[in-house]
């Protein structure tokens, strides 16, 4: 593959990134705790890499033709980030002395980042829909191999942004609780209007 096309795929997926969404809205509340954005993010970024070797595999364009199998997943996902949502609504996160030890352990935020990301099916058809663009079937790695490498060149991308983004919210909120409480309040509810409109497309369907 090119450097062109490394670079041409990396500014596409620097603009997805940087867009938020429930990805983000995950990366804030963590970072309302401090010490957990690193699992928390971890998480995520395991959803995408998950998602990258679905649709190197094949197996992606499997499931997108299948539509039992895209209902299931979106449904699941819809759910999921609804659940959460909720949850932040009825208990927004507040930074607190001894919040560190008090919150969940890291393997809990990461398995909760992983299906946030991986149970989204915006990610997985973006992943279906844009990995392929940028392969060349008469270079010398195979298009799987170079599938994986664009999705790695990504999770990079999301690694270091959402490391800011959870941080950034840490540092700007630790001292103004009720901002704090406010924005968690509002990265629920943002999770509930992406669930809402996952279920809303479903049923349109």
């Amino acid at each position: 593959m090119s450097p062109s096309i490394f670079a041409a795929f990396w500014v596409v997926s620097l603009l997805f990134v940087i867009t938020p969404g429930a990805d983000w809205a995950y990366a804030i509340s963590a970072g309302l705790f401090g010490r957990v954005v690193i699992p928390a993010v971890a998480g995520l970024l395991i959803g995408h890499l998950l998602a990258t070797v679905i649709v190197a595999a094949g197996v992606g364009g499997l499931i997108a033709s299948n539509p039992l199998a895209l209902s299931l997943l979106t449904l699941g996902g819809a759910g999921y980030l609804l659940w959460l949502g909720i949850n932040m609504l009825r208990h927004p996160s507040v930074p607190r002395a001894g919040d560190a030890q008090a919150s969940a352990s890291w393997a809990r935020w990461t398995l909760k980042g992983a299906c946030v990301s991986g149970l989204n099916p915006k990610v997985f058809l973006l992943f279906l829909a844009l990995l392929p663009q940028f392969t060349d079937p008469l270079a010398a790695w195979p298009v799987p191999l170079q599938i994986l490498a664009l999705g790695l060149l990504h999770a990079f991308s999301c690694g270091v942004i959402y490391l800011l983004v959870g941080f950034g919210s840490r540092a700007v909120l630790r001292t103004r609780p009720v901002a704090a409480q406010a924005v968690s309040r509002l990265s629920g509810a943002l999770m509930i209007v992406i669930a809402v409109l996952l279920l809303i497309e479903q049923i349109l369907r």
